[in-house]
């Protein structure tokens, strides 16, 4: 299908009503019977793997519950190297690159700003100048994609500080691959949430994207909750947490997309674009 018809019939679509419609669904309690016959068709539908996840359906009491459900002890091990950085997320290499002039690439030939995703200059966002985008000029990004099958709670790259946050409220555009190709600026109209770390690697800026019918995120640091008609949310934390590699940072409570930022100078990329990546498997490797 012409992927500008595509878009074209989502814009008409009211995004908030309906995100908050699929939320107050997936947040349902049913009768147990209807309830794990709901989670065996999404387990069927999406190919979920349940050897993966703690328990059974049977201890899950909402689609919610189960879209964030833990992964088994061991399940995902780890790369121990302090020289790599790791994959937060189990997910799809969208894109991935070098940021030049400024912009990253949301999709094939379509150039976004860092800054106006990170909130860089944006009047929500006073404290937050150009800086913050500017010092990862020369420096990389990667866009992650979570599908519906995929485990969606997110973790730290690396052991970090967590200095700050952004939840910057926007619009609900679906992250597919028509809509990054046809939606300018998509992933930084997005409602968003984004980390200030502080990491052996300098800083990196990580943005959990929200998207069509994923309007609510939770975060580990805070107990901040997103898309509930708030306004924007901007912290600095004192005291900053202190995470280890791959400990919780958040979830998202149906699924989206995780863009990491990285000064430049300090890691190279070992993605291909399109492969799917595991939560705790290296994604980039430190620059001598």
């Amino acid at each position: 299908m012409n992927d500008a018809f595509v878009v074209s019939l989502l814009s008409v679509v009211p995004k908030h009503p309906t995100a908050r419609f699929m939320g107050w669904n997936a947040r349902l309690r049913l009768p147990a019977p209807l309830q794990r016959a709901l989670l065996r068709w999404y387990v069927k539908a999406y190919k979920v793997d349940l050897t993966e996840c703690e328990g059974s359906i049977e201890d899950y009491a909402s689609l919610a519950e189960f879209f964030v459900r833990p992964l088994r002890p061991g399940v995902r091990p780890v790369d121990p190297d302090p020289d790599v950085l790791v994959s937060p997320v189990d997910a799809r290499v969208h894109t991935f690159g070098r940021i030049e002039q400024g912009g990253f690439f949301q999709a094939d030939g379509k150039k976004a700003s860092i800054a106006e995703l990170i909130g860089a200059g944006d009047p929500r966002c006073p404290a937050i100048g150009p800086q913050f985008a500017e010092k990862f000029e020369g420096g990389g990004f990667a866009v992650l994609y979570l599908s519906p099958r995929d485990y969606h709670r997110v973790h730290t790259p690396c052991a970090a500080t967590v200095r700050g946050y952004r939840y910057l409220p926007g619009k609900l555009w679906p992250v597919f691959p028509a809509a990054t190709r046809q939606i300018p600026e998509l992933f930084g109209r997005n409602e968003r949430l984004v980390f200030d770390l502080e990491t052996p690697f300098g800083d990196i800026s990580y943005a959990m994207i929200g998207a069509f019918g994923v309007g609510r995120m939770r975060t580990t640091v805070s107990e901040l909750v997103t898309h509930r008609g708030g306004p924007a949310d901007i912290r600095t934390l004192d005291p900053a947490p202190r995470l280890e590699r791959c400990a919780e940072l958040g979830r998202f409570e149906l699924g989206s997309t995780v863009i990491l930022f990285t000064e430049p100078g300090k890691l190279e990329w070992q993605l291909t674009k399109g492969e799917p990546v595991r939560l705790g498997q290296p994604i980039a490797r430190r620059l001598t």
